[in-house]
């Protein structure tokens, strides 16, 4: 349920309102729009009635919400959320570039990358420490060492670093991590996510590759309804019938996405495309589109990685395409203007 307040309500009937909504074990998230002050009120409010609430002086409208998502929905929350991560910032119109190896492989290999992709724009360094793999066999990542030069690569370039958490065992090691990534498996891993809405670290979560929007904003839900409002969400293609890609990038994830919930959107081009030639189209259609960020996998030496090269960029490749990228966010934001 959604309690719109009047322009400057009374505080102390507001506080009488809250006091007596909190005595019935309903949970209220606040929120300032351009105009208006909401309560969204999360609990079981089957039991309120809205007549009741609606007569009062401080109230204009009252509205039940139906989708399953109280916190990710945009009903609750009218105004884009905007999230701070080191010295720069997640929404807010600003575009995010994501940058860096699927794995973390040497100390040569992420020190050349970072201060490649900072040089050409990106905002954040990416890099697997830990890595999911389809095949047991496949390299599985550097582990607690790679996170140890991904804090380096952070530490010479001033990049805040993006990076996946795969098993609650590995979050005492993720101190310096930014933004800790739930991957697309794990996206419905419920007691990882209820254990990252207990702490305030951004939490960037991938689409599963089944999964429905709402499955997905679902799983937004368990980390903020835990406490954690820091929640981005990662499109990195979906399964269909074709082979010729990787995954099918839905770019009208976006579009849909800003309708029905205020958290960020991050595209994910590489991981859809698995195809380096196809990044670059994919990553300026989502920028088109109104994404708010990209995450592009970038490799000194795509040829001799030791994970998903093929869909890897050479740093003067990121180099060029970050630039136009850049100017058609510009230019898209002037159009908006």
């Amino acid at each position: 349920m959604i309690v719109i307040l009047k322009e400057n309500p009374n505080e102390k009937q507001l506080q009488s309102l809250i006091d007596w909504l909190r005595d019935k074990n309903i949970t209220i998230h606040e929120s300032e729009g351009t105009s208006h002050r909401i309560l969204g009120l999360v609990g079981d409010t089957s039991a309120l009635d809205m007549d009741i609430i609606s007569a009062l002086d401080i109230v204009e409208e009252v509205k039940r919400v139906q989708e399953p998502y109280k916190d990710a929905n945009r009903k609750f929350h009218p105004e884009d959320t905007v999230i701070p991560v080191g010295n720069t910032q997640i929404g807010g119109g600003t575009l995010t570039l994501m940058a860096g190896p699927c794995s973390v492989e040497t100390e040569e290999q992420i020190l050349t990358v970072a201060r490649a992709v900072k040089a050409a724009g990106a905002t954040m360094l990416r890099g697997g420490a830990f890595k999911p793999r389809t095949s047991p066999y496949a390299f599985q990542g550097l582990g607690e060492e790679g996170l140890r030069l991904l804090s380096l690569a952070k530490r010479e370039t001033g990049l805040p670093i993006v990076t996946e958490l795969m098993d609650l065992a590995q979050l005492p090691l993720f101190g310096d991590v930014d933004v800790i990534q739930v991957g697309a498996r794990n996206m419905q891993n419920f007691n990882l996510l209820r254990e990252l809405g207990r702490q305030e670290k951004p939490v960037m979560i991938k689409r599963g590759m089944s999964a429905t929007y709402e499955e997905w904003l679902m799983s937004a839900e368990y980390v903020m309804s835990g406490g954690n409002r820091n929640v981005i969400l990662c499109e990195r293609g979906i399964r269909t019938f074709e082979t010729y890609t990787r995954n099918a990038l839905d770019i009208s994830a976006i579009p849909v996405l800003k309708k029905l919930t205020h958290l960020p959107v991050i595209m994910d081009p590489s991981h859809a495309a698995g195809k380096s030639a196809l990044v670059p189209a994919l990553a300026a259609a989502s920028v088109a589109g109104g994404a708010d960020g990209l995450i592009i996998e970038v490799h000194n030496d795509p040829a001799h990685a030791l994970c998903d090269g093929s869909q890897s960029l050479r740093p003067e490749a990121f180099a060029g395409l970050a630039g136009k990228l850049i100017g058609l966010h510009s230019f898209m934001q002037s159009q908006e203007g």
